[in-house]
């Protein structure tokens, strides 16, 4: 494993080995794509961090991007950290008062923002941060000295000579703070952890012992870089070399993928299921013929599935039906996803096995893995020719694992933060002073070395009847249901548990209209008993899979948990507590008797 004294040395090395090599793809125009060598994009992040400098930002300073995903983010990211910068990435779907909160709190002195929309959110909260000495737009201009255009920031990077700028990188060392990634903030304030150099070169070369990331293989990049996953991701591509093309936006993902055609892309859960239950969805509304040869290809599939993962030879005849089921069925899928698809990750959240038994089917191995804020994002990962479905993989080089008496995942390593920013007392309820990480997810680890997450501490639901039962298996089951959109399981300390249901838009719609029922809108649907009858049948087909204490008693459907309305973070995860506090009457009406 490799030991660098920065990330920008870990940029240098790839530079100098491989600088005229695509290192990233941007879209110019749908489906037309621009390459940008690494020596160009080097050439990008020296720009940068010379024009920081200029603007006065010392070694440790804090320097926040509120942008979307896209190539100047990452290489305002690496400037920022080559001149010994801390970067700070705000979600671009943050509020304005989310973002105050981060920009205050991290102490920053300089903020990029991607264009009109986000610069609006700054200006709105304007008064309270009067730290910001500059705002720096990267698309269009604005009449006011406080605000400059990426092309001026740049040009006051001229004035800064090359001497100038390698004494600064020469000055930051691994211990140094990178970066300050803030929690999502599921039960309460975000808290601001703090990655240095080497957690985040140490993490990066682990990665690269156990995942297929390869020297000139195209990766697709939608996930939000304000999100460590994100963004180690990428710091690991540096290290391999490995180009990665960014989408337009999220409601491009589609249309994108199609166009660049990656052999591989991470990705939360949500993703992967909302293909399955688009795909399965399809076939059951065509019905007939179509449905029958997909049903026969899945079973085709499943049994090639079974095989692989037992390491078994796959049978002529079987593999002559499986090319055939390829052709008609999972062609389609792969097509869908560009094409050239062979592995992806997924990680931030569990994932339901049955659907990553589903793509295996298809010829596409989604390779689980675990991380958190707190270790960098990563610690353990199924590997490409050794994996177990329902299982977050084998531990990264490098890190150890161990659980606690009360069943809590323990971690430790290089990877591991150096602590939440001002915030001593958390930083020492979560790190032992022998350096144990407490992730507060439950989980077990198999003879083979293979981790299973089966809950997190704090979500634990205590039955009336004493039953510990962790929400989250039974959510990601329900989450198949083509019906359902998210769901929240309740009953801590009651006797059964219940939900609270966000219906899939579509397919509820095409449900309405195929059964000839009258609605305006959306919210017509959601107060329909009739639909409420048809989720609950679906769940209780679904319950078979649990024990009779596990099983979903009542539902209630509910409009969608958004960021605007507060119920989900920029992540996608549900705050429960906020989400208990909004529903409490329409909770306790599912528990008449209590």
């Amino acid at each position: 494993m490799k030991d660098h004294q920065n990330i920008h040395a870990m940029l240098k090395a790839t530079v100098e080995n491989n600088g005229t090599e695509t290192a990233y793809r941007r879209f110019t125009a749908p489906g037309q794509l621009e390459s940008i060598s690494w020596e160009k994009f080097y050439d990008g992040v020296r720009r940068v961090a010379k024009g920081l400098i200029a603007l006065d930002v010392r070694k440790g300073e804090k320097v926040n991007v509120l942008s979307n995903t896209r190539l100047e983010w990452i290489m305002t990211d690496l400037g920022i950290v080559t001149m010994g910068g801390v970067t700070v990435g705000i979600y671009q779907s943050n509020l304005p008062k989310d973002c105050q909160y981060i920009i205050d709190h991290s102490d920053a002195v300089v903020i990029f923002v991607e264009n009109e929309d986000q610069l609006a959110k700054v200006l709105e909260i304007r008064g309270a941060i009067p730290n910001i000495r500059k705002v720096v737009m990267y698309d269009g201009n604005h009449d006011d000295d406080w605000v400059i255009s990426y092309d001026e920031f740049l040009a006051l990077g001229d004035a800064i000579s090359d001497d100038d700028l390698e004494q600064r990188i020469d000055a930051v060392e691994p211990k140094d703070l990178a970066g300050i990634v803030y929690t999502s903030g599921t039960t309460g304030v975000p808290k601001g952890t703090m990655l240095s150099h080497d957690n985040i070169t140490f993490t990066s070369e682990s990665i690269l012992q156990c995942a297929p990331i390869m020297k000139g293989e195209d990766g697709f990049l939608f996930l939000p870089l304000a999100h460590v996953f994100a963004r180690i991701t990428l710091y690991a591509c540096i290290g391999a070399c490995a180009p990665i093309t960014f989408t337009r936006s999220m409601e491009t993902i589609v249309e994108d993928i199609k166009a660049c055609q990656p052999i591989w892309f991470p990705s939360v859960p949500r993703i992967y299921e909302k293909v399955y239950t688009k795909v399965v969805s399809g076939a059951e509304t065509k019905g007939g013929l179509a449905l029958k040869i997909f049903r026969w290809a899945m079973d085709v599939g499943n049994q090639v599935s079974d095989l692989k993962l037992a390491k078994k030879p796959i049978p002529g005849g079987l593999n002559f039906k499986y090319g055939l089921a390829t052709k008609l069925v999972f062609s389609k899928i792969q097509a869908a996803l560009g094409g050239n698809i062979q592995w992806c990750i997924s990680g931030a959240a569990p994932l339901e096995p049955q659907i990553a038994k589903f793509f295996h089917a298809a010829g596409i191995i989604i390779l689980e893995g675990i991380g958190m804020t707190e270790n960098s994002s990563f610690t353990n990962v199924n590997r490409i020719d050794n994996y177990k479905f329902g299982s977050v993989g084998l531990v990264g080089p490098g890190i150890e694992l161990k659980i606690a008496d009360d069943g809590e995942l323990l971690t430790r390593g290089r990877n591991t933060m150096m602590g939440y920013y001002k915030m001593p007392d958390e930083t020492a309820a979560t790190i032992s002073e022998d350096g144990w990480l407490h992730t507060g997810d439950i989980g077990e680890i198999d003879e083979d070395g293979f981790l299973k997450i089966t809950g997190r501490k704090k979500d634990l639901i205590i039955t009336a009847g004493g039953k510990n039962i962790a929400p989250a298996a039974i959510e990601n089951v329900l989450a198949t249901c083509k019906y359902i959109n998210q769901i929240c399981v309740i009953g801590d300390k009651r006797k059964y548990l219940s939900a609270l249901v966000t219906v899939d838009p579509d397919n509820i719609k095409e449900y309405a209209e195929a059964n000839g029922m009258q609605f305006s809108n959306i919210e017509d649907l959601i107060a329909n008993s009739q639909i409420t009858k048809v989720v609950q049948t679906e769940i209780e087909v679904l319950n078979k899979n649990f024990a009779s204490y596990e099983t979903i008693k009542k539902i209630t459907i509910v409009p969608e948990f958004t960021i605007d309305n507060g119920l989900i973070t920029p992540t996608m995860k549900l705050k429960k507590n906020i989400i208990m506090k909004e529903y409490e009457e329409t909770i306790n009406s599912m528990y008449p008797s209590d």
